[in-house]
C-alpha cells in the first residue's frame, strides 16, 4: 500500500451568494480569502477559497457559486457536516463572538472535545471543535479579525451521512488505510495518516433518510491529500484494482486531482499539495484579483464582465483584534 493519505486537503460546497459567503467565512470565522477563480468545469462561474494565511491544505473551505441551483437540505449520501479545530480554551471566546454577530450556536461534546454548532448562510452544518493538534502546521492570518491564540486552525473532520455504512467502511480500512479510533451510537470515527486533527472522518449511519441531493446549501465533495503526483498516482491505481471508477488526474493549476465516489455515494478527491496558491499570486496580495489558469486566460474579459464583483471585508470592518 502507498504510504497513508495524511488527511485533508480541502472540502468544496456549493453557496447561492457569492458575497454573504465571502462576508461570513472572512468576518464571522476569521478565515483568509485566499483566490478568487471559477469553476473549471462550469466556468462562467467562481470557485472561491478560505483558508489559512497561505490557503495551506488541510486548511481550505472552498465553494461554487451557483446562484440558480435549488437549496435543499443535506441528507445520506453526502457529507453532512464540516469542522474546524479550534484551540480548547478558546471556545467561550468563539460562543461570545459569534453570538455578538448574530450566529446562534449550540454546544455539544464529542469524543471527549467540546464542539459548537452553527450553520453558515447557505446552511451547511459547521463545527468549532476545541481540539488542536500540537503538530498540525498552519500559516495565522496575523492581520485577520481573529487573534492568533483563538484562530481557526484548519479542519477538524468531516461527518458524512450513509443509509448503509459496510461497503463504505471495507473501502476506508481495507483500501484506503483509515482505522477506527471511535464509536458512539451511530457515529464512527475513523483516522488516516498521524491521526489527530484533519485527518478525521465520521460516519454516521441513517438508514431512515432523507436521502441528500447535490444543491445549494450542501457539501460537494472532501478532498484527501497527497504528497505528489507520484503519490496520487500510487493510490489512483489502487483503487482502480479496488473497483473504483477514477477518473484520470486532472489538472487544476493549483493542485493535481483525481475523483471517484465511495459506496454511499460521497464524492471523494484526492488532490496534491502542490504547486499551492502563490503559483499565480504572491502570497501578501492572495484573493486580490480573478486568478484564472493559463488555458483560461483567453476568456479573462468575459469573465470580468459577467461574474458578479465581489467585496472582500478589510479587517477594518470585521473588528481586528477582538
Amino acid at each position: 500500500m502507498p504510504a497513508s493519505l495524511p488527511g485533508i486537503h480541502h472540502v468544496t460546497s456549493i453557496t447561492g451568494d457569492v458575497q454573504k459567503c465571502v462576508d461570513f467565512y472572512v468576518s464571522v470565522l476569521g478565515l483568509r480569502f485566499v483566490k478568487k477563480s471559477i469553476n473549471q468545469d462550469v466556468p462562467d462561474t467562481y470557485h472561491i477559497y478560505f483558508g489559512d494565511y497561505a490557503g495551506s491544505p488541510g486548511t481550505a473551505m472552498t465553494f461554487f457559486g451557483w446562484p440558480s441551483w435549488p437549496a435543499r437540505r443535506a441528507g445520506s449520501g453526502q457529507v453532512t457536516t464540516v469542522s474546524f479545530a479550534v484551540p480548547r480554551d478558546s471556545l467561550d471566546f468563539w460562543e461570545s463572538r459569534l453570538r455578538k454577530l448574530d450566529v446562534q450556536p449550540t454546544q455539544t461534546s464529542r469524543f471527549s472535545a467540546d464542539v459548537l454548532v452553527i450553520a453558515d448562510p447557505d446552511g451547511i452544518e459547521l463545527e468549532l471543535v476545541g481540539d488542536v493538534a500540537p503538530d498540525f502546521r498552519w500559516v495565522p492570518w496575523l492581520d485577520g479579525p481573529v487573534e492568533r491564540e483563538q484562530a481557526i486552525r484548519g479542519f477538524h473532520s468531516v461527518t458524512m451521512t450513509l443509509a448503509e455504512g459496510a461497503a463504505t467502511v471495507d473501502l476506508l480500512v481495507k483500501t484506503m488505510g483509515f482505522r477506527k479510533a471511535g464509536q458512539e451510537g451511530r457515529r464512527t470515527r475513523f483516522e488516516t495518516g498521524q491521526g489527530g486533527q484533519h485527518s478525521i472522518l465520521d460516519l454516521v449511519e441513517s438508514p431512515e433518510g432523507p436521502e441528500g441531493e447535490e444543491s445549494v446549501g450542501t457539501v460537494h465533495h472532501v478532498a484527501w491529500r497527497a504528497g505528489d503526483a507520484a503519490h496520487q498516482a500510487e493510490w489512483r491505481e489502487v483503487l482502480v484494482k479496488a473497483g473504483r471508477n477514477v477518473t484520470p488526474v486532472i489538472e487544476r493549476y493549483y493542485f493535481k486531482s483525481i475523483y471517484f465516489r465511495e459506496p454511499g455515494g460521497v464524492l471523494f478527491e484526492i488532490a496534491t499539495d502542490g504547486p499551492g496558491f502563490t503559483v499565480d499570486e504572491p502570497l501578501e496580495t492572495l484573493g486580490s484579483s480573478l486568478s484564472l489558469p493559463p488555458w483560461f486566460d483567453v476568456r479573462r474579459e468575459t469573465l470580468d464582465e459577467t461574474l458578479p464583483p465581489i467585496v472582500v471585508p478589510t479587517t477594518a470592518t470585521t473588528g481586528a483584534g477582538h
